[in-house]
């Protein structure tokens, strides 16, 4: 815990560029040996400290009754923890990364990536079922649309990413997807 706790509050100072296992090793007390028994990069290390950070609680099905309701329920409080704290460089150097090691890229979206994705697949499915939703919306680029503009104004700064965009971004969604096909 002790590493984790010091590799999370480095990745927030400095970013995952600027940090090295020495000085998580420092901050945590501990030696680099113990550091890469359990971690094999520093990289897999910021991963699993910031899954600890932005853990998802135990799946439990949220029913609000609505799709604005659910959608407003899983990202709001995602927004607030995301804006509590400078984790743009974070999660944009994980992103780097991703786009240059395969392996490191398949942890990320296993431990970051997918939990989201499926908890919003979820409540897509839902308003399908009380038939908010047309049975032929594709889950997957609906919580593409859900969770792009959010990662977009994370990770390029152009904008605040503030709990107001975050019930528009959902507001635009649920209209997308509650368009009759035609």
């Amino acid at each position: 815990r002790a590493i984790l706790r010091a590799a999370a509050e480095l990745l927030l100072e400095h970013g995952l560029n600027a940090i090295s296992m020495d000085a998580v090793a420092e901050r945590a007390g501990t030696s680099k040996a113990t550091i890469y028994r359990w971690w094999d990069s520093k990289e897999l290390l910021a991963l699993d400290a910031l899954f600890g950070e932005w853990d998802l609680p135990p799946t439990r099905r949220q029913d609000t009754g609505s799709l604005t309701g659910d959608l407003r329920a899983l990202i709001r409080p995602w927004v607030r923890q995301l804006t509590g704290q400078p984790y743009g460089r974070v999660v944009a150097g994980l992103v780097t990364r991703a786009q240059s090691d395969p392996v490191f890229a398949e942890e990320y979206r296993a431990r970051l990536v997918e939990p989201r994705r499926e908890r919003a697949r979820a409540i897509f499915a839902r308003a399908i079922e009380r038939g908010e939703v047309p049975e032929d919306t594709d889950l997957e680029i609906a919580v593409d649309l859900l969770y792009g503009p959010l990662y977009h104004r994370l990770l390029h700064g152009h904008a605040p990413l503030t709990d107001r965009f975050a019930r528009s971004v959902v507001d635009h969604v649920v209209t997308a997807v509650s368009r009759p096909r035609g």
